[in-house]
């Protein structure tokens, strides 16, 4: 027996994958003039405003199901830390380029197989938005598995940075596969995927791109927990400072 009925179950759903992405995607966002070169600088900067349209349609549709008038704006930028549900990967510092390489590959290989899977959903608005974003997310992961084969099976340096990057950010990884009473009464439904299924492919791709990028695949040891519940690291406090002043400053203002 679950405590929450389908309404609230679709609603949270998805406002935590639109968390996800809207927080992945101003950590990329952070990018824009610093890439390593101008086209790369452009392909993130890019990734991320991808992330940002999915998570524009994501939090509409979130503002929808609550019914309670919030939009997409208000969801993202009157909220407080407790009550934001993305994954703590979308919000750990850049770090180096490897390190940023390495967090948007692991996403991207789960994301394509996520809306994969989410573009069977019974649910039509959930269905529509994983077809759209599955066009994009193919490229993200040619992209970043691109990057890791170059930066792996590159220089002593680049190979060096990459296996730490991938050892550091390992750890952030268990959170993308957990479940709870929303996903049960979404997969009961047929709303949702089983992330179970979604893990096993996920762990196939990334062990085959680690391996031509001559990096070992970390163990799977401790990992983060609690996102989902609203347990953030302090990183999430100075993104929403950045994500929020202006719209907090100014809220009656129309852009």
């Amino acid at each position: 027996m679950t405590s929450i009925d389908i309404k609230t179950a679709k609603f949270k759903y998805a406002l935590r994958m639109g968390d996800d992405r809207l927080i992945l995607s101003h950590r990329l966002s952070e990018w824009c003039g610093h890439g390593p070169i101008l086209e790369e600088d452009i392909a993130v900067t890019n990734i991320g405003l991808d992330l940002l349209g999915q998570a524009n349609e994501l939090l509409t549709y979130a503002g929808e199901i609550e019914g309670e008038g919030r939009d997409a704006d208000r969801l993202a930028h009157f909220r407080i830390e407790p009550q934001y549900t993305n994954v703590k990967l979308s919000e750990i510092p850049n770090g180096n380029f490897a390190d940023t390489i390495a967090r948007q590959f692991v996403w991207d290989v789960f994301d394509f197989y996520f809306c994969k899977a989410l573009k069977e959903s019974s649910d039509e608005h959930f269905a529509a938005i994983a077809e759209k974003s599955l066009k994009e997310v193919t490229y993200h992961v040619r992209h970043t598995s691109s990057w890791v084969k170059k930066l792996g099976d590159g220089t002593e340096e680049s190979h060096q940075k990459m296996q730490e990057a991938f050892d550091n950010v390992w750890m952030y990884t268990g959170e993308l596969f957990e479940m709870d009473e929303v996903d049960k009464i979404l997969i009961e439904n047929k709303i949702a995927p089983d992330l179970n299924k979604i893990k096993s492919e996920w762990e196939e791709t990334i062990s085959s791109v680690l391996s031509e990028a001559t990096i070992k695949k970390p163990l799977d040891q401790w990992m983060q927990t609690g996102a989902r519940k609203g347990q953030h690291t302090e990183s999430l406090g100075r993104i929403l400072a950045d994500l929020q002043y202006l719209p907090r400053a100014f809220p009656n203002s129309k852009w």
